[in-house]
């Protein structure tokens, strides 16, 4: 049997403020929609 290696990377992004702004804006929608969605759920 043959070990298999894993490897990992981290990886740093620096966003302009426009691009800070639309990932808020986007990651705040997301939120919002798997909120909604884990009540909808839990009151089923």
């Amino acid at each position: 049997m043959t070990q298999q290696v894993k490897r990992a990377f981290k990886y740093r992004f620096y966003p302009t403020d426009e691009q800070a702004a639309e990932l808020s804006r986007t990651f705040g929608c997301v939120r919002l929609v798997y909120n909604k969605a884990l009540e909808e759920r839990t009151q089923a």
